[in-house]
Formats: C-alpha cells, sequence, structure tokens
C-alpha cells in the first residue's frame, strides 16, 4: 500500500504521526509526507501526489477532495481524515466511487464527552471560585454555595457522538435526562432512558443545558435570544459545541443578569479579544477551547484509522467509518 499523509512538517504532524504510529505505517506500506514547508497540501499540491496512493490521511487545512481531485486518484481506496468532522474535506463523488470515508470522530468524541462532563462538575462546585479564593490567600468564598449532578434536569441540545457519549457517563449520577434532536430515533430514548422534548422545554426546565449540535447552516443561531431568556434562575449553561449556534449578544446580556452560571469553550473569535465583557462575568467560567479532544488521543486516533484499514483490507467492516448521510450534519467550521 502507499500512504500520503497531507500535513506538512511541524509539532502538529509530530502530534499525530508519531515515530510509533510511522514504523506501524512502515509495516504496511509506503509512506510519503508532505514535505513542501506548508501546513497543509494546497489543491493543486495533492493532485500532483495523489496518483499511485491507495490511503489517504488528511489534516487539519486539507483541501477538498473533490471531482478534480479524484480525477488523478487513480488507486484511492481509502480516504482516514485525522479530525473529527469530515465535513470540509470529503465530497459526494467519493462515495459515489467506493471510496470509504473514515475519521477520528469517535475517538475525539469521547474525548470530548469527557470534557464535557468535567466541565459540568466544575461550573456546579463552583470549582474556579473556590481554587482563587486558595490562590489569593484566603479559603472559602463568602458565598459559600456550590450544587453537585447527582439527581438533576438534564437537557442536551443534538444527540450525535459526543452527547451519546457524554449520555453514557451521566448515567452514574442518576440524573433526569432530556434530550431535544431531530434525528434520534424514540428507540435510543428509550434505551438510555431519556425524554424527547423541545429546545423550549430543555432551557424553561432544566438544571443543566449542554449544547451538542454541529454547527452547519440549519443550526447556525438556533440559541435564539427567546431561548436564553427562558433559562431558569441557577440552571448551568454550557457549550463545547461551537459559537455560532448562540445568539451571542443575547447569551452575554443574559449572564449580565447573573441569573444563571455558564461555562463556555467556544466563541465567535479565537482567541476571545482581551477587553471581551465576558472576561468579566464573574458568573461564567471561560476555558480556550480544550473540551477536546486532549493531546493523547492524536497518536490513538492515527492507530485506529491504520486498523480500519487493515480492517477494509481483510474484507471487515472499519468501526470509524463515516457515511455521506452523516457527514453532511457534521460542523463545517
Amino acid at each position: 500500500m502507499k500512504f500520503l499523509v497531507t500535513m506538512g512538517e511541524g509539532e502538529t504532524r509530530d502530534s499525530f504521526f508519531t515515530p510509533m504510529a510511522i514504523a506501524e505505517l512502515k509495516k504496511h506500506g509506503e509512506v510519503v509526507f508532505n514535505d513542501t514547508g506548508s501546513f497543509a497540501l494546497t489543491k493543486a499540491q495533492l493532485m500532483e501526489m495523489i496518483g499511485g496512493v491507495d490511503v489517504l490521511f488528511s489534516g487539519w487545512g486539507a483541501p477538498r477532495v473533490d471531482a478534480e481531485v479524484l480525477a488523478k486518484a487513480d488507486r484511492l481506496r481509502v480516504h482516514a481524515h485525522t479530525g473529527g468532522t469530515v465535513a470540509g474535506v470529503v465530497s459526494q463523488e467519493e462515495y459515489k466511487r467506493g471510496i470509504t470515508v473514515l475519521s477520528g470522530n469517535d475517538l475525539y468524541a469521547r474525548s470530548v464527552a469527557e470534557g464535557c462532563l468535567m466541565y459540568t462538575l466544575m461550573g456546579l462546585r463552583r470549582a474556579e471560585a473556590y481554587v482563587n479564593a486558595v490562590r489569593q490567600g484566603g479559603w472559602r468564598p463568602e458565598q459559600d454555595r456550590n450544587t453537585g449532578l447527582i439527581g438533576k434536569k438534564v437537557g442536551l441540545v443534538g444527540y450525535g457522538a459526543i452527547a451519546q457519549y457524554y449520555a453514557e457517563l451521566l448515567r452514574g449520577f442518576d440524573v433526569e435526562l432530556y434530550i431535544y434532536s431531530k434525528y434520534m430515533p424514540d428507540e435510543e430514548a428509550a434505551r438510555i432512558g431519556a425524554r424527547r422534548v423541545s429546545k423550549e422545554y430543555i432551557f424553561e426546565h432544566c438544571d443543566v443545558i449542554s449544547l451538542h449540535s454541529a454547527l452547519n447552516e440549519e443550526n447556525r443561531g438556533m440559541i435564539t435570544a427567546s431561548l436564553l431568556s427562558g433559562i431558569k434562575a441557577g440552571a448551568l449553561f454550557v457549550n463545547t459545541a461551537r459559537a455560532g449556534l448562540v445568539d451571542d449578544d443575547a447569551l452575554l446580556k443574559e449572564l449580565q443578569s447573573g441569573r444563571f452560571q455558564a461555562v463556555l469553550d467556544v466563541y465567535p473569535v479565537e482567541p476571545l479579544a482581551a477587553d471581551s465583557p465576558f472576561r468579566y462575568l464573574d458568573n461564567a467560567l471561560l476555558l480556550p477551547h480544550i473540551a477536546g479532544p486532549t493531546f493523547d488521543m492524536r497518536e490513538k486516533v492515527v492507530l485506529e484509522l491504520l486498523a480500519d484499514v487493515l480492517r477494509i483490507q481483510q474484507g471487515e467492516s472499519p468501526r470509524s467509518a463515516i457515511p455521506y448521510h452523516y457527514a453532511v450534519r457534521m460542523t463545517t467550521s
């Protein structure tokens, strides 16, 4: 087999394609790297290099594998994307040609779900306030009030891979689980003991509201001012998905009222501006887009994608395959 890696030389590529990962790849074929000096191959460079390639390993910033690229791809069988969402790098033409599309989405989803649980617990238990009090030479804050997750009403907006893993993690806390999703089957809701409800119900009744919808044209701005104004007092709003899902101005206004808390990991512009009014909110825990995947997942993703390539070669079903109907619903930016 011939493998082509679109990532350019540097720290990012080294974190995915570690010496162990490269050694495993070389056991099964020739590995060709992007040595152009650029972070990712351009479309023109990819077209020049894709001839004779059996497996394409794409990464962040890679061009879309469209009809023009495929015209040069005489042997391509597998497109293995080291990121999670494939919306920006795949095309319907790939699927029509029978090319199997894989991604790190499942492993990443597990890691992000872990981050969601951490953020929720930090927000409910007011971890930042206690840590800051001790760091500043004190002990407990004057308003020594925190709460826990056990028995709470938790609402998930969206039910993709991350939310599925998050729902599993929540089982140990005996929560009442409510889910808004256009695509979740009733049987799945019954399996995990959740109730399918409207967005409005979640925002009005849940103690914890966690966003898990993909950012695409259908969902952009779906969390409106009206929904945010309905959040009940004392609730916790968590966004580890994308800022574009939310009316940012309305969120700021509602948080400034002090009525509820938020944990935010994503912003309309990143890094968050130094003078952003969000930075001055006592009831908002702000993190720099680190919910996941954690750094150690990168090597694991390459190894799992390679394992899937070998499964395909042996006539078995891959575990990380992304079907077209799912790819088109994934986050686009």
